[in-house]
């Protein structure tokens, strides 16, 4: 086989495998057909430990191996590199003191040593041909083996890039299994709990529509999986691949509404550092899942509806348009056609954004998904905490059974969480965690329990009045705070947002409670 035939034999061995381990011993076969060659070393430089690391070899498994060099030897080595000689050593003579530290491995041998550099003439590794005990090397090996040093070169190269992502890899499968396990989530996708249950009538709907680009207006009480309803129907669209935009509209506020939406260019405004990207086009491609859109003030409404008619927008300080595709699914817990009615809501937007509604019911119309969601909540209460999985007893489902859920979904997951601590890996304290008055440890430890603390009212409480008193303690607890880790929104185990929100409609000012 001629020099060149070796060449582009070995150029197309690298080509075809990204790991170098894999390759080294084909790479030796090629060039035993011409040089009278018995192993392959590749060497690579690592500059932070100062040291040769031994990434492929034809005759040895110890991958990893690494020689420590002093530094000014090290310096040394550098300087050989960059030079780009090509050392031809046999048994017996003097090694050069740049390469000295790895003589031991080879002073009985006849071996070639050149130099691997990058592109940009930096030095990367060492190649180290050894000769068959019974045939030295020649000049003109010397002359190949400098050939060969650009596509070993490049193959080290690839190997670091490849050792790299894999480190990276790693690492952020590893920073995935912690937020997993922070959240309490023992996989990425849960299924939808009541899909054939409760659920099966909005699935039905979900399903139905999902593979259009129709707008659809999700309506449903807060905490009643709107959130994964909208998730859902992005996965199962042809959009699926793409991203998945959340924006909570009651939590931004008016004056930053058009930034946010539609971003900005640099030097818009006071503040506007650089150009900044709306969460329109961050969603190009994909689902805009505009949740509590029933909170956008009147001017954002009316930007909003142009966006949607005819999918081209301006940033703020922008003279261009800009074409966006996205798919929005809207959200609300309000009753917008009573807000068009009263002048609140723009009748044109609503029916822009209402051509395909699907109604979530509260958790009480569909309490034959309780079991399922309080076991599933359970479980990821065990992975967060730490604690001993302790299921729902069939007492517990009939406690939860009769209890009316007004923050749905989103109450009974921090119920059982809050179950699960007070029960201390022992079981879940599912009465003292709905809130009973009195809470009763026993002696020796065990599981609290809770008692009456007196006889029951005659006039049982509506659900806006039991809702109003379990804020107002909340509140009193937190004294006014609503946001933060000491506030009252973490105690009711909903957003800061959606709280200030019912403590309007139910007339209840924080102000109050913080001279208590």
């Amino acid at each position: 086989m001629e020099t060149q035939q070796i060449l582009f034999a070995i150029w197309r061995e690298i080509g075809q495998r990204l790991e170098l381990k894999n390759s080294v011993g084909n790479v030796v076969r090629i060039l035993q057909e011409q040089v009278p060659v018995a192993g392959l070393e590749l060497e690579c430089l690592d500059r932070p430990r100062q040291a040769l690391e031994l990434v492929a070899s034809s005759r040895t498994a110890n991958r990893g191996r690494q020689i420590a060099y002093a530094a000014t030897t090290f310096d040394r080595l550098l300087r050989w590199c960059r030079r780009g000689d090509v050392l031809s050593l046999r048994p017996g003579m003097a090694w050069p003191e740049a390469v000295l530290p790895i003589a031991a491995d080879y002073r009985h041998e006849h071996v070639l040593l050149g130099p691997l550099l990058q592109p940009d003439r930096s030095p990367a590794g060492i190649a180290i041909l050894t000769a068959d005990p019974a045939q030295p090397f020649a000049a003109d090996h010397e002359e190949l083996l400098r050939e060969l040093l650009e596509p070993l070169a490049a193959a080290v190269a690839n190997d670091a890039r490849v050792r790299e992502l894999s480190t990276l890899r790693a690492a952020a499968e590893a920073d995935k299994q912690s937020l997993l396990t922070r959240l309490g989530r023992p996989r990425m996708v849960d299924g939808l709990i009541g899909a054939d249950s409760g659920l099966r009538p909005v699935v039905e709907r979900v399903d139905l529509v999902a593979r259009s680009d129709t707008s659809i207006l999700l309506l449903g009480e807060t905490g009643s999986g709107k959130e994964v309803i909208a998730r859902r129907i992005h996965d199962r669209s042809l959009r699926g691949q793409g991203p998945f935009i959340r924006v909570n509209c009651g939590a931004i506020p008016p004056e930053l509404m058009d930034s946010e939406l539609f971003g900005h260019e640099k030097g818009s405004f006071t503040g506007a550092l650089g150009l900044r990207k709306g969460w329109f086009e961050r969603a190009d491609g994909g689902t805009l899942f505009l949740d509590e859109i029933g909170e956008l003030p009147a001017a954002a409404q009316v930007r909003l509806l142009r966006v949607l008619q005819d999918g081209t927008l301006y940033r703020v300080g922008g003279e261009s348009p800009l074409q966006v595709d996205v798919r929005v699914v809207a959200a609300t817990h309000r009753d917008l056609a009573a807000m068009v009615a009263t002048g609140r809501f723009r009748e044109d937007l609503w029916y822009r954004i209402a051509v395909f509604p699907i109604h979530i019911p509260p958790l009480r119309e569909r309490q034959v998904d309780i079991p399922a969601l309080a076991q599933h909540f359970a479980q990821r209460a065990s992975i967060k905490l730490g604690l001993p999985l302790q299921l729902p007893t069939h007492e517990d489902i009939e406690l939860l059974g009769s209890y009316p859920w007004p923050g749905n979904v989103r109450e009974l997951a921090a119920v059982i969480e809050r179950a699960a601590i007070l029960g201390n890996g022992a079981a879940l304290a599912v009465e003292p965690a709905l809130g009973a008055p009195v809470v009763v440890q026993p002696a020796g430890g065990g599981v609290a329990r809770a008692v009456a603390a007196g006889p029951p009212s005659s006039k049982f409480p509506t659900l806006d009045e039991t809702m109003i008193e379990h804020i107002r303690a909340a509140l009193r607890r937190t004294r006014g705070r609503i946001e933060g880790r000491q506030g009252a929104a973490v105690l009711l185990g909903i957003n800061p947002h959606t709280l200030r929100s019912r403590m309007r409609k139910l007339g209840l000012d924080p102000q109050e409670f913080r001279q208590l």
